[in-house]
């Protein structure tokens, strides 16, 4: 009972990420990723942001178990910081929330998550 529940589980949450990427893909100036609970299990979260006109540019995070949400958010806002450089804003709110927030002169942008392997916790989106 206890591997069917389990099963059930990962197939409603990836269905809710392939739905959430369709719904997704229009470009805004801001997003914010909101971390629900805490790493079970290591893994990586995968990102994808993809600017007006541009390729897409991933960025993949790694997370270790037993990694707090608030500390998955400073995790996921350092590694955005390291490879967007200076066209995103990228910062923490809430503790387990991330702002990304495109700079003057630089493109809209969709965002969002290409895969992730972390048990235990979820990443959701919102166009702002």
């Amino acid at each position: 009972m206890h591997d069917s529940l389990r099963l059930i589980r990962a197939c409603l949450a990836t269905t809710a990420l392939l739905l959430a990427g369709d719904a997704l893909a229009q470009a805004s100036n801001k997003w914010r990723l909101q971390v629900h609970g805490g790493a079970d299990s290591d893994g990586v979260v995968v990102l994808q942001a993809t600017p007006d006109g541009l390729p897409p540019q991933e960025v993949t995070v790694r997370i270790a178990a037993g990694t707090r949400e608030n500390n998955v958010a400073r995790a996921i806002r350092d590694a955005l910081r390291g490879q967007w450089g200076a066209a995103y804003h990228v910062e923490t709110d809430d503790g387990e929330d991330v702002l990304v927030k495109k700079r003057r002169g630089a493109p809209d942008f969709a965002l969002r998550v290409s895969s992730e392997t972390v048990r235990g916790m979820r990443i959701t989106l919102d166009r702002e």
